[in-house]
């Protein structure tokens, strides 16, 4: 039961498009723009360096929310499962933004989401998290390499932490669960990124810049689906 609560818990934090909103706020809807993607590369490529930095805000803060009142709401009564309930928080965070309701369950990809996941989850991860990401996107400023690197070490560490006895009080079955979400989360990235990953394959994706103008597309990037 804790596990659902906190899959909800996450899920209502994820509810929150701040791609989306923030668009309305200034006269357009992201998702018929560009990739049609209610995330934060959009945002960035269509409204430019403060929009996406606002919006990479927004989607990390509000996975890094749901996992502080999982916390705050299970951490007297199973501190021997806090990860493990903060994992499930931080997935259903992914899952309400991938997926909205409200918005025929067509948001984002996750990345930001995700990117507020590691930065709560332990700090070990975070040393891990930003020098991938932001190795590979300074280096190729291919946003999309960069996120799917990271979900890559980010399973990995995951396995290693945990079996090297991190996540203190864990019993061995559920450091098992940990692994199989966190794959899952890892495996749903790469499917919301495949796309991109034959663009990267073909050498055609699109390149990304913070202090660079990239270019306002009306319509949806070619072979791009609305995610």
């Amino acid at each position: 039961m804790e596990r659902v609560i906190c899959l909800l818990i996450g899920y209502g934090f994820g509810l929150f498009q701040t791609a989306y909103f923030y668009g309305k706020a200034h006269g357009i809807d992201i998702r018929q723009y560009g990739s049609g993607n209610s995330g934060t590369t959009n945002a960035l490529r269509v409204l430019g360096t403060k929009a996406g930095l606002i919006v990479l805000a927004g989607d990390c803060l509000k996975c890094m929310a749901a996992v502080w009142v999982s916390r705050l709401v299970f951490g007297g009564s199973h501190p021997d499962m806090i990860y493990l309930l903060s994992l499930y928080a931080g997935a259903g965070a992914i899952l309400g933004h991938n997926f909205p309701f409200y918005m025929h369950f067509k948001g984002g990809k996750g990345i930001a989401a995700t990117a507020g996941l590691i930065l709560s989850f332990h700090p070990y991860f975070i040393v891990m998290g930003v020098t991938v990401f932001f190795g590979i996107f300074f280096t190729t400023h291919l946003v999309s390499l960069g996120s799917l690197l990271v979900y890559l070490g980010f399973v990995i560490e995951m396995v290693v932490c945990g079996q090297m006895g991190v996540f203190a009080g864990m019993t061995q079955g559920q450091l098992w669960e940990m692994y199989a979400v966190s794959l899952f989360l890892a495996l749903l990235a790469y499917w919301m990124h495949r796309q991109n990953i034959v663009r990267l394959i073909h050498g055609n994706e699109r390149r990304t810049y913070l202090l660079k103008k990239n270019k306002l597309d009306v319509e949806p990037e070619k072979g791009d689906e609305k995610k």
